[in-house]
């Protein structure tokens, strides 16, 4: 299955119709007045949220969608008919954006939610709408109005209350198996999780949250290193980052110093993503001795300078794992019941999510400006050959990974 989270497509609506010139021609009605119709107005090109859509790969490829143009009008008044309207379907939780301006068309953020992209041209004026007691035989008729033509950039993020955020072999895709039903892969090797998965987390009966897990981050990831900071983004809709630490890493590496590396990654792509509420688990105890959990937990809070809330989990033996899913779910209650009772923290809420989006949009596109670069100076240097080279073919690499 391949993933694509970014899609550019041009759209084009429908050109009106013409509206005609015709005279009424009957038996015994020598001199018959005006009685052309007007033409049939454009079709239309919406874009429209559907649940059973996951991704953007059917724009990776066909990127051009024009609606029906309008029929012309034709003689005894009669009218053209309209064109047919192009509706297309994204996943939910898809941005568009004029490319041109830079200007948020829609955020769909609903299932059925749809926008319109491209009006359809109304059609032209048929010679009755000029007669007069001056002008009895008008020849007098318009031609329909182009229909609008744009090209918009589509962005997918994925629509979750928590995000995971972490090295590779973290625990993280652990984790969601084991408080969802959500299923991505495991295995013993880093970069397991190569697309952003979702679960859905039951706390209580009628009492539940959405939970993304993300490829894992390393030191560097800002500048390009392992998956980069693509994915980044789709933690930009979240309430809440669960920063999961392997307490006892198999390259020996120090779990503190792990986790101030993701913390400043995640700084360096968006300082406002890094504002969000961040909760740290100290995962996979199930490594560590009973008798020596709690000093080599206490010893790594003491080297992060860990002020925040912290839970010690077992994610392969679902240890602990429920008291973070019920932290987790009190707080996004009382996010969601203070942003209804409070309207000046909703405003500002709403302000800090408005310049989140920018700030991912625009980071993830100079992200992507960067891999770009480097694809062309590789091909320069000799290093790509023509075949290689995907400057034409929007992202390359960067935009689609394979999932077996």
């Amino acid at each position: 299955m391949r993933f694509v989270d970014e899609a550019v497509i041009t759209v084009e609506a429908g050109d009106g119709g013409n509206g005609v010139a015709s005279f009424r021609r009957e038996k015994f009605v020598p001199f018959g007045g005006p009685d052309g119709g007007d033409g049939g107005r454009g079709g239309s090109v919406y874009i429209q949220a559907d649940d059973d859509t996951s991704t953007l790969v059917d724009y990776r490829y066909t990127r051009k969608f024009r609606a029906e143009r309008g029929k012309n009008g034709a003689g005894a008044n009669c009218a053209g008919r309209g064109g047919e309207s192009v509706v297309l379907k994204v996943p939910v939780g898809t941005t568009i954006v004029d490319t041109d301006s830079g200007d948020i068309i829609g955020d769909l953020i609903a299932d059925g939610q749809k926008v319109l992209v491209a009006n359809g041209g109304d059609g032209g004026l048929g010679n009755t709408h000029f007669k007069s007691s001056t002008n009895r035989a008008p020849r007098k008729c318009t031609h329909g109005i182009k229909g609008e033509f744009r090209e918009i950039r589509l962005e997918l993020k994925v629509l979750a209350d928590v995000g995971l955020l972490g090295m590779p072999n973290a625990g993280k895709s652990t984790f969601i198996r084991a408080v969802s039903a959500a299923k991505p892969k495991v295995a013993d090797y880093p970069f397991t999780t190569m697309v952003p998965n979702l679960g859905v987390v039951d706390a209580d009966s009628h009492r539940s949250f959405v939970m993304a897990d993300i490829p894992g981050l390393i030191e560097g990831a800002a500048e390009g290193a392992g998956l980069g900071i693509r994915f980044l983004k789709h933690l930009a809709r979240t309430r809440i980052l669960l920063h999961i630490v392997d307490v006892q890493p198999i390259d020996g590496s120090d779990p503190a110093n792990n986790a101030k590396v993701i913390m400043e990654e995640l700084k360096k792509f968006s300082p406002t993503l890094a504002k969000l509420p961040v909760v740290l688990v100290l995962n996979k105890l199930d490594q560590l001795p009973e008798d020596s959990r709690e000093e080599w937990c206490k010893h790594i809070l003491e080297e992060m300078q860990w002020d925040g809330p912290v839970f010690k989990t077992s994610g392969l033996l679902s240890e602990g794992t429920k008291p973070v899913v019920y932290y987790l779910m009190d707080q996004i209650e009382q996010q969601k019941e203070r942003e209804v009772e409070d309207p000046e923290y909703a405003k500002e809420i709403k302000a800090f999510r408005d310049q989140l989006e920018a700030e991912t949009r625009e980071q993830t596109l100079a992200a992507k400006e960067a891999y770009r670069a480097m694809r062309r100076q590789q091909r320069l240097e000799g290093l790509l050959s023509d075949d290689d080279d995907d400057e034409d073919g929007d992202d390359g690499d960067m935009e689609v990974y394979y999932v077996r």
